[in-house]
C-alpha cells in the first residue's frame, strides 16, 4: 500500500515544482513575496522532499481517517438496517411456520390446499388401485439364495494369534485385580446388552473384577475398592484404541448367550420357521415391524383411521405420557413427521415395499412384533400379498410359550434369535433392536448386513403418488433393494481412535480379529435368573 501512495504522490511533487519555477521572479527557481507586500529580499527555496512527505502524510492521515469512517458507517448502516428489519425476519419464521402447519398439519383439509407430497397416508387407496396388477404380476420372482449380489472384494488380512492375548493377559502372567467393577444393567434386552459390553471393556481398562448383582437392581456397596455405575447403558464412547473394542467385541459376540430356556425354544423357533420355508430352500425373511399402540402414538403420525384414530392416540399419550405432547413448545405436524421418515411404516407398506422388490407370495415371513395395533384390520393387507407369515406365537405351543408371557425382554430374545439366522431381514422403524442385529449379522455373514432398511422419505412420496403404476413402482423398490445391498458390506473407515459409528452395528474392522480367533475366549458368568 506504501508502494501505491508513494506513486501517486509523485505527480502532485512534480506539478509543485513546475509551478514554482514559472512563477519565481528569481534565478534558480526562488519565489519572490513582493506581490504579498513581503521583503523584497529572497527567501529559502523550499525542499522538495519536506514539501512532499508533509504531502503524503496529510495524504495517508486522510486516507486512514476515511478508512475508519467508512468501516464506522458500514457498521452503523448494517446494525441499523438489521435492527429495523428484524420485526420482518421474524414475521416470515412465523409465516413459515404458519404456512407448514396449514399445509402439512391438520388443517390442510380446511384450507383446501394440495398436501405437500408424502405429507399424507394414502398407501391403502394405492393398494386398492394397484391391487389388480398386482396379482396379475408374471414376472420371474427373486430367489432367495441370491437376494444379495455384493461380496466383499477386499480380503481382510489375518490376525496373530498374539494379538488377542498380549491385551489381555492371556499370554503372560497378570498382576491380580485391582478390585471390583459394579454395574446395574438396566433397560430393555439391548440395553442390557449394550451395559454389559461396555462394563467388560471398561472393567478391562481398570484391570477390574466385573460384578454385575442383578439387572435393574440397586444397593449400596461399602467395600472401598468398590466402582459403582448406575444405570451403564451407554456410558462408554465409541472412540476407544482397538484393543478395548476387541473386548466389547468378545462379549457381545462370544461370551454373551441367552440362558437355557430362552435358547433352547429359540432354536426350536429357527427349525421349524426352516421347515415351513422348504418350499424356498428352508429360506425365509424376518421383519421387525414397530407398529404397536405405543410406537404408533408416539409417533403422533396420522394413518387412516379418522378421527376415532386421532382421538384414541390422543387419549393414549395423555394415558402414558401426561401433558407431554400438550406442552406449548410442543407443535405436533403428522405430515411433516411422514415427510422426515419418522412414522412407523405398516404392515400394508412393508408388504407392498417387498412385493415390489420382487418377492412373491410363497415366500415365508416371520414376523417379529408386540401386539399390532388394531392387527386383525392393518395385517389384512399384508395376509393378501404373503399368506405364510409366522410369528413366535404361531410356531410354538401355548404350554412352550407360557414362562415367558409377561416378561418383554424374554420374548425379544425369540425373535431376536429367529431374525438372526433369517436370510433377509427387514426394518422398519429402527432401534436397539436392528442395530445391534445387523451388527451381529455382519459378524456372522462376512461382514454382510444382509439387511433391507427402507428409504422411508422414499417411499412416502411413492405411496401417494395416485398416478403410480405397478411397473414404476417395482422399478423404485428394485433400486432400492440394490443400494441395501451395497451398503450391506460398507465398512466404517476407523483411524486410530476416531471411530463416530456404533460398533455394535458395525462391528468390523476391530472384530474381524475375534472372527478369526476361535482359541481365545473369555469367561462371562450370569446367575440364573
Amino acid at each position: 500500500m506504501a508502494t501505491n501512495k508513494n506513486m501517486k504522490a509523485k505527480p502532485y511533487y512534480h506539478q509543485q515544482n513546475t509551478n514554482a519555477a514559472a512563477s519565481g521572479g528569481g534565478g534558480g527557481g526562488y519565489s519572490s513575496e513582493s506581490s504579498n507586500g513581503g521583503s523584497n529580499s529572497p527567501s529559502p527555496p523550499p525542499s522538495p522532499r519536506r514539501h512532499a512527505s508533509i504531502s503524503h502524510s496529510r495524504r495517508r492521515l486522510r486516507t486512514k481517517s476515511f478508512s475508519f469512517f467508512r468501516r464506522d458507517s458500514f457498521a452503523l448502516t448494517v446494525s441499523f438496517i438489521f435492527r429495523r428489519n428484524l420485526r420482518y425476519l421474524v414475521l416470515l419464521c412465523l409465516l413459515y411456520v404458519l404456512g407448514l402447519i396449514m399445509c402439512v398439519g391438520p388443517f390442510a383439509g380446511l384450507v383446501g390446499h394440495t398436501p405437500v407430497p408424502g405429507s399424507v397416508y394414502r398407501s391403502h387407496e394405492i393398494f386398492g388401485k394397484l391391487w389388480d396388477q398386482i396379482q396379475s404380476d408374471n414376472s420371474s420372482a427373486i430367489d432367495l439364495s441370491s437376494v444379495w449380489k455384493y461380496k466383499r472384494l477386499k480380503v481382510q488380512k489375518p490376525c496373530l494369534n498374539s494379538t488377542v492375548g498380549r491385551y489381555f493377559g492371556i499370554e503372560k502372567e497378570s498382576p491380580g485385580p485391582s478390585g471390583f467393577l459394579i454395574v446395574e444393567a438396566n433397560g430393555g434386552l439391548n440395553q442390557q446388552r449394550s451395559a454389559i459390553c461396555n462394563a467388560v471393556a471398561v472393567a478391562g481398562l481398570l484391570n477390574a473384577i466385573l460384578v454385575i448383582p442383578r439387572f435393574e437392581f440397586n444397593s449400596v456397596w461399602k467395600d472401598p475398592r468398590v466402582i459403582r455405575i448406575a444405570p451403564f447403558a451407554n456410558r462408554l464412547a465409541m472412540n476407544v484404541p482397538p484393543h478395548i473394542q476387541l473386548l466389547r467385541c468378545m462379549a457381545n459376540y462370544k461370551a454373551l448367550r441367552f440362558s437355557d430356556p430362552i435358547s433352547t425354544l429359540a432354536e426350536k423357533l429357527v427349525k421349524r420357521m426352516i421347515e415351513k420355508s422348504s418350499g424356498t430352500g428352508g429360506k425365509y425373511v424376518s421383519i421387525h415391524l414397530r407398529f404397536e399402540e405405543d410406537m404408533v402414538a408416539f409417533s403422533c403420525c396420522l394413518y387412516d383411521g379418522g378421527k376415532a384414530e386421532k382421538l384414541e392416540m390422543d387419549m393414549f399419550r395423555e394415558k402414558w405420557w401426561k401433558g407431554k405432547f400438550k406442552r406449548k413448545d410442543r407443535v405436533i405436524l403428522p405430515g411433516l413427521n411422514r415427510i422426515n421418515g419418522k412414522c412407523p411404516l405398516t404392515p400394508l407398506e412393508v408388504g407392498m415395499m417387498l412385493r415390489g422388490m420382487g418377492f412373491d407370495n410363497n415366500t415365508s415371513i416371520y414376523l417379529a412384533s408386540g401386539k399390532i395395533y388394531q392387527a386383525e384390520r392393518h395385517l389384512a393387507s399384508l395376509l393378501k400379498m404373503f399368506p405364510l407369515v409366522y410369528t413366535k406365537e404361531s410356531l410354538a405351543t401355548p404350554d412352550e410359550l407360557a414362562p415367558f408371557e409377561g416378561y418383554s425382554s424374554r420374548l425379544a430374545a425369540l425373535d431376536y434369535t429367529v431374525c438372526l439366522f433369517s436370510e433377509v431381514f427387514v426394518t422398519t422403524h429402527g432401534g436397539n433392536f436392528p442395530h445391534f442385529l445387523m451388527g451381529h449379522r455382519r459378524f456372522l455373514f462376512d461382514g454382510h448386513s444382509k439387511t433391507i432398511n427402507p428409504d422411508k422419505r422414499k417411499l412416502v412420496l411413492l405411496f401417494q403418488d395416485m398416478n403410480i403404476s405397478w411397473v414404476t413402482f417395482k422399478d423404485q423398490m428394485e433400486i432400492m433393494l440394490s443400494e441395501n445391498d451395497r451398503k450391506g458390506i460398507m465398512v466404517p473407515r476407523v483411524r486410530k481412535i476416531n471411530r463416530k459409528t456404533s460398533i455394535y452395528t458395525y462391528p468390523l474392522p476391530e472384530c474381524r480379529c475375534l472372527q478369526q480367533s476361535h482359541n481365545t475366549t473369555l469367561q462371562l458368568t450370569q446367575p440364573a435368573r
